[in-house]
């Protein structure tokens, strides 16, 4: 049974790691790098703070509680996301592969999992939850946030795919605090 695990496990990480590759080869297109940076820069926070800002300005009071809600579920991201790097260890996909072709830069060193996308889970679903109108608008963007990680070279899709699932724990978790 352990044998079938480990050669399961290792099937899972070679079709990871290839599909790493042929997607980090994209960026050889000049727009789809220069519109995956950007995509990944907002992502660093930039729109999700610029969007907190504007919930406050357009609700005034009545916003403080969305955001309060999406600064709280950010800050729990954080330190998760740093911890679990911390205690995996697991090094970027271009530090491992050379034909991995990263444009862009890491703000952390280890690659597991994905703290872009985890935020953009995180402060898209909230921000949703309170004003679904915003889903035209941050679903097409989360994806985004989440596909730049490995169009950049930056993350394997598994690292992504658990940000993504983290986030979405940590969502769940904060409504039972805020509602």
């Amino acid at each position: 049974m352990a044998n079938k695990m480990q050669m399961y496990l290792s099937r899972m990480h070679a079709v990871d790691s290839d599909l790493c590759v042929r997607v980090s080869h994209t960026n050889q297109y000049r727009v789809i790098r220069d519109v995956f940076r950007a995509v990944s820069r907002l992502g660093d926070g930039v729109f999700w703070y610029s969007l907190m800002l504007a919930i406050l300005v357009v609700n005034q009071m009545d916003g403080l509680m969305p955001v309060v809600h999406m600064a709280s579920a950010g800050l729990t991201g954080t330190l998760i996301y740093k911890w679990l790097k911390q205690k995996t260890h697991r090094p970027r996909p271009f530090q491992v592969r050379q034909d991995v072709w990263v444009v862009g830069k890491p703000l952390d060193h280890f690659s597991f999992p994905s703290g872009h996308t985890l935020h953009a889970v995180v402060f898209g679903l909230i921000a949703i939850s309170y004003y679904p109108v915003l889903a035209v608008v941050l679903v097409p963007f989360m994806v985004m946030v989440g596909m730049s990680r490995v169009i950049l070279g930056l993350h394997y899709p598994s690292d992504v795919l658990a940000g993504a699932t983290i986030g979405y724990a940590i969502v769940q978790c904060s409504f039972m605090l805020f509602v």
